[in-house]
This record gives structure tokens, C-alpha cells and sequence, in this order.
């Protein structure tokens, strides 16, 4: 015969039972939690997949060819870079998107990925603050106003004043709409009061012959993009748009000292790597952390040096502000000039 509820037996009977029940409890989350840190601290336990969005052979493709040689060395896997260029980088995203949860898929993304694009379609594939956990950026660059070798501009002055004399009839080009040319020419329009035209080229490649060959004025490039032609003395580079000049290019004036719009007027694009939201925190830490160590060794600067980027690295808190100031300030540029895609 079992005591009454009310029987000191029972109570006691109870107290125990309950006991041993809340050590159990503890006991499995204390094991699923050591469990759960082994299993990050372990990580990767396969090979890691780059997802890029850039064409093979391009400057961010070989910046993350780089990157994944040297994760590959310290993680002890392979970390395989798979290209899926196109329909502005929605390809890539969505094969991202359809991958591993955990980490063992990452993404290379750029600035308008994540700071123009969600201000521009309507319908934009992807919720770039709920697909994505931007875990480091890599690189900045700086755009140059590039013109053909014997171009009568000879500074940002001499082509404003051109776009002004002919309203709409300055042509322009770059290779999508929203890509930093576009939104860089856009803001140049805004703060000078021109009207200019944009003409669209398949590949960048095109774009920058088409310079070259005279058979567009202008337009603009990094040094990755626009840099062969202008060592090979085919086009000119009349201006910087960024806050100072460059240390590889000394002699190319800031827009500011060639005439243009004074600062805070600059046109780049910047890189980074992001992994799925929600990945666990000590992949997400040992991501960034590895990364940053990659980017700090010799070669990859003197990479970096030779496609005129800068490093850009960030802690957590600092780059989620800056995605935040970038995103206000093309959120700004996009309405002004009225751009929507469907």
C-alpha cells in the first residue's frame, strides 16, 4: 500500500523523484551543449564550399582563390571555390541559399548585394538581413574616371562642364543597373545638376575596350577592372574617387582636386564573406577570425596592392554599422534617380 499524497513518505517520495528528474535534464543539456561546442570547435569536418558570384578570372575571383588556398591550409579541408556569375549574383545567392546551414557553405557577396539591391527590386530573391550573417569583409575599392588615352577631358571639371553644354547626350556606360558605375555616375548627376546617358555593355571587359577604342567617353573602373588598359597606356585615369589620393597611383588627382563634387563624394565597391544566419557562433568567430589572419600576410596584400584594393577589416560592431551607413547612403543615391527593378 503506497502512502497518501498528504503523507510525509509521499512528500518526501515526490521531492526525490523530482530531483532526480531536473539532474537528468540538466545532465542531457549539459551533455548536448558539450556535445554542440565539440562538434564547432571541431569544424569544418568536411569541405568548405566558396559560392562566388564573379566570372572566373576577375579580380574578386582571384582574391578568393587566394583566401580559400589559405583556409584550406588551416582548416585542414578543402575549401573549393565554386563560380555562378550572373543574373546579378541571384544565381550564386540562391544555390547559397539551398546549401549547408552550419557553415560548410559560405558566400562572397559585394556592396550592392547587400546595401543597394534591397532598396532598388521589388522583388528582390533574398532578405539580405535574414539570409545572411556577415562574417568579414576582405577588400575595398576605389572607382577612377577613366577616359581613352587622347580624350580631350583632362579632369572631372571638363566633363561635367561637357554634360552640362549637352543635356543628355554624354554617354556613359557600365555593365548592370545598380552596380557602383551606375550609382556613382547617378550621385555625380545629382550633385552637379548634369544629365547624362547610360549605356549598358554584357561584360566589363567590353566596356572598358569600348573606352579605349574611343567609342565611349567615359566611365568608371578600379584598378583591377580598368587597370590593364591603363599600364598598357590605352586609357587615362583622370581622377580618384575616394577621400585621398592612392599610394600605388600618385599622380591621379582625388575628384575633388580635379574638379568635381568635393568630398564626402566617393564611388567603391567592397567585399565580404557571409555565412548563413543563424550559423553556430564559434563558426561564425573562427570564420572571421581566420580570415582576418589571411588578409594580414604578405602575399595577399601584394595581391591586393596589384588589383588596387585596400583591406578592409572590421570587427563585428564596426561592420554592422558600416553596412548600415552604406545602405542609408545608397538607400539616398536609388531614390533620388527614381531606380526600381521589378
Amino acid at each position: 500500500m503506497y502512502p497518501q499524497a498528504d503523507h510525509p513518505l509521499a512528500t518526501r517520495r515526490s521531492a526525490l523523484v523530482g530531483g532526480l528528474a531536473l539532474a537528468a535534464a540538466l545532465a542531457c543539456a549539459t551533455t548536448a551543449h558539450a556535445q554542440g561546442a565539440a562538434a564547432d570547435a571541431a569544424w569544418p569536418t568536411k569541405p568548405v564550399r566558396l559560392i562566388s558570384p564573379y566570372p572566373v578570372g576577375g579580380g574578386p575571383d582571384g582574391v578568393a582563390r587566394l583566401l580559400a588556398d589559405k583556409l584550406s591550409r588551416k582548416w585542414g579541408k578543402p575549401v573549393v571555390v565554386e563560380n555562378r556569375p550572373g543574373g546579378n549574383g541571384f544565381i550564386a545567392i540562391d544555390a547559397f541559399k539551398r546549401g549547408a546551414k552550419d557553415g560548410h557553405d559560405l558566400i562572397q557577396l559585394d556592396s550592392v548585394h547587400l546595401a543597394a539591391y534591397p532598396y532598388m527590386f521589388k522583388k528582390l530573391p533574398y532578405d539580405a538581413g535574414k539570409d545572411f550573417d556577415v562574417l568579414a569583409t576582405m577588400f575595398k575599392s576605389y572607382m577612377f574616371f577613366v577616359v581613352p588615352t587622347n580624350s580631350k577631358y583632362k579632369t572631372v571639371a571638363d566633363i561635367v562642364a561637357d554634360a552640362k553644354a549637352n543635356p543628355g547626350k554624354l554617354d556613359y556606360g557600365s555593365w548592370s543597373i545598380g552596380n557602383p558605375v551606375h550609382l556613382g555616375i547617378e550621385e555625380l548627376q545629382q550633385r552637379t545638376g548634369t544629365k547624362m546617358e547610360h549605356v549598358l555593355f554584357k561584360e566589363t571587359t567590353q566596356l572598358y575596350v569600348a573606352v579605349a577604342n574611343g567609342e565611349l567617353p567615359f566611365t568608371l573602373g578600379t584598378a583591377g577592372t580598368a587597370g590593364p588598359l591603363y599600364r598598357a597606356g590605352k586609357v587615362r585615369f583622370v581622377a580618384v574617387a575616394a577621400p585621398y589620393r592612392l599610394s600605388a597611383y600618385p599622380n591621379v588627382p582625388t575628384v575633388a582636386e580635379a574638379g568635381g563634387p568635393a568630398a564626402p563624394y566617393e564611388v567603391s565597391g567592397w567585399n565580404a564573406i557571409a555565412g548563413p544566419k543563424g550559423v553556430p557562433p564559434a563558426v561564425a568567430e573562427k570564420v572571421r577570425a581566420d580570415i582576418a589572419e589571411a588578409l594580414s600576410t604578405p602575399d595577399v596584400k601584394e595581391k591586393f596592392d596589384s588589383f588596387g584594393y585596400e583591406p578592409l577589416t572590421l570587427d563585428r560592431a564596426k561592420l554592422q554599422a558600416y553596412i548600415q551607413s552604406e545602405s542609408a547612403r545608397h538607400e539616398t543615391i536609388i531614390q533620388r534617380a527614381k531606380i526600381e527593378m521589378d
